[in-house]
C-alpha cells in the first residue's frame, strides 16, 4: 500500500457534481443559481420568516392572551419533598442555600412552599412564600414558616 493507491472507503463520499467550475462541467454559467434576482447574486441571504412579500405566517396567525410582564414566578417545592429530605438526610432546618444544595431550587428562583403530602417531622423552614395549607401544616408539627 502507498499513497497512490489510497481511495475513500465505499459509501463514505457522494459523487456530486461540482458546481462553478466552467462550461465543460455542465453545471458552469449561471452555476445552478438560474438568471438575475437576488438568489442569484453573491451575497444574498433572506430574513428569517420572509416569504417572498407575502404575509408571513407569524404575523397571519392571532395572537392569543396577556402576559403580564409584572408576574412574579415561584418554584413551587411541596411538603413531601421537604419530608423525603427529613427521611434521608436528617435535615430539620431548612433554608435556601439548604434547598439550592439539595437541586430542589436553582440561586435565582424565588420559592413557595406548597402543601402536597403529609408532613411528619417538626421542621424550620425560611422561603419566600407559603401556600395556606403548607404553613398550617409546619405549624400543626410544631415547625416554624419564616417569610424572607
Amino acid at each position: 500500500m502507498d499513497l497512490s493507491n489510497l481511495k475513500p472507503a465505499k459509501g463514505s463520499t457522494k459523487n456530486k457534481k461540482r458546481i462553478g467550475r466552467g462550461q465543460g462541467s455542465g453545471k458552469g454559467g449561471t452555476s445552478t443559481r438560474g438568471h438575475k434576482g437576488a438568489k442569484s447574486r453573491s451575497g444574498y441571504s433572506s430574513k428569517f420568516g420572509f416569504e417572498g412579500g407575502q404575509m408571513p405566517l407569524y404575523r397571519r396567525i392571532p395572537k392569543g392572551g396577556f402576559k403580564n410582564m409584572n408576574r412574579v414566578e415561584y418554584r413551587g417545592i411541596n411538603l413531601d419533598a421537604l419530608q423525603k429530605l427529613v427521611d434521608e438526610k436528617n435535615i430539620t432546618v431548612f433554608d435556601l442555600d439548604v434547598l439550592y444544595n439539595h437541586g430542589l431550587a436553582q440561586k435565582k428562583d424565588l420559592i413557595k412552599v406548597l402543601g402536597r403530602g403529609e408532613l411528619k417531622a417538626k421542621i424550620e423552614v425560611k422561603a419566600h412564600a407559603f401556600s395556606k395549607t403548607a404553613a398550617k401544616a409546619i405549624e400543626d408539627q410544631g415547625g416554624v414558616a419564616t417569610k424572607i
